[in-house]
């Protein structure tokens, strides 16, 4: 057994309470708006830094419950998020496994485009005018599809596949299977790592998107839940006001700003955990092996 010295136990120290103090750092945000979406704002105002409240008031979530605005929001999310995910992982990978094989012909050419991608673009205007021209204006469609393949992510997962063994493959052909049955029973087994990681980077990146929508709907009814977030921001507590009932002892728009935030956040948070131990296994191999 290996004996560990003095200045690596304190290296494990130091290393363990920085990862410590920023991990707390990012925590705290969090937890000071979960605790004070359920304090009453009079118990706020006597110590804005007190994280645990005396008194516990679920009045604000009661009252973002009956707006029928949150409820639009979270069923226009949930739809761009779902149907986003599953376009963008079936287009990486039909792409990433015909892209991985070094004989295809005119691949470098592929490549090089994909790759020109990532540095330049057209802009918001003419990506608006493409939008506007494929009568994609005012429809979900146009938050799922400009950005529904990601060229970083899919030189990442053509990595990643370009790394199964290919004798795989070739023992799959013997036995008289197809390319679409190679992809499906075995490149799709083996990437599960790599697949889980991205869903939950391109869940995240969609569930969180409001800019496309600025930019591309004009109506409400098709806003995404952070798009409602940032207007009650921005329209300081206009929507919050909105929800407000005189009835609710406590309730302000402060606190609705709060309740708000956590339950349009409380869903990708509780989904993260379960595909988090993904992240390491699927990015490292992904990105090292090519």
């Amino acid at each position: 057994m290996k004996i560990r010295s003095f200045s690596d136990k304190t290296f494990d120290v130091v290393n363990y309470l920085f990862v410590t103090l920023f991990a707390l750092a990012c925590l705290f945000p969090f937890i000071y708006v979960a605790s004070f979406s359920v304090t009453p704002y009079s118990e706020y105002l006597q110590n804005p830094m007190k994280l645990i409240p005396s008194h516990i008031e679920f009045g604000a979530y009661k009252q973002i419950l009956h707006m029928p605005l949150m409820w639009t929001g979270y069923r226009n999310t949930i739809l761009i998020t779902v149907v986003g995910v599953a376009l963008n992982i079936v287009l990486m990978l039909i792409s990433a496994y015909p892209l991985s094989k070094t004989d295809l012909k005119g691949r470098n050419i592929v490549l090089v485009l994909i790759t020109f991608t990532m540095f330049f673009n057209g802009g918001l205007i003419p990506n608006f005018y493409l939008v506007k021209t494929l009568h994609l204006y005012n429809t979900l469609w146009s938050m799922i599809l400009p950005g529904a393949l990601s060229a970083y992510n899919l030189i990442l997962m053509k990595n990643f596949v370009a790394a199964i063994p290919p004798s795989l493959e070739e023992a799959a052909f013997i036995d008289g299977a197809n390319e679409l049955k190679v992809l499906a029973r075995i490149i799709v087994p083996l990437s599960m790592p790599a697949i889980a990681t991205f869903v939950i980077f391109h869940a995240v990146t969609q569930w969180n998107t409001f800019f496309p929508a600025v930019m591309y709907t004009s109506k409400r009814d098709l806003w995404p839940l952070m798009l409602i977030l940032r207007d009650l921001v921005v329209d300081d507590g206009g929507l919050a006001k909105d929800a407000m009932d005189a009835s609710s002892a406590g309730v302000t728009v402060f606190t609705i700003k709060m309740a708000i935030i956590i339950f349009a956040s409380l869903p990708i948070l509780l989904v993260y955990p379960f595909l988090q131990r993904f992240f390491m296994q699927g990015l490292l191999v992904g990105s090292i092996k090519g």
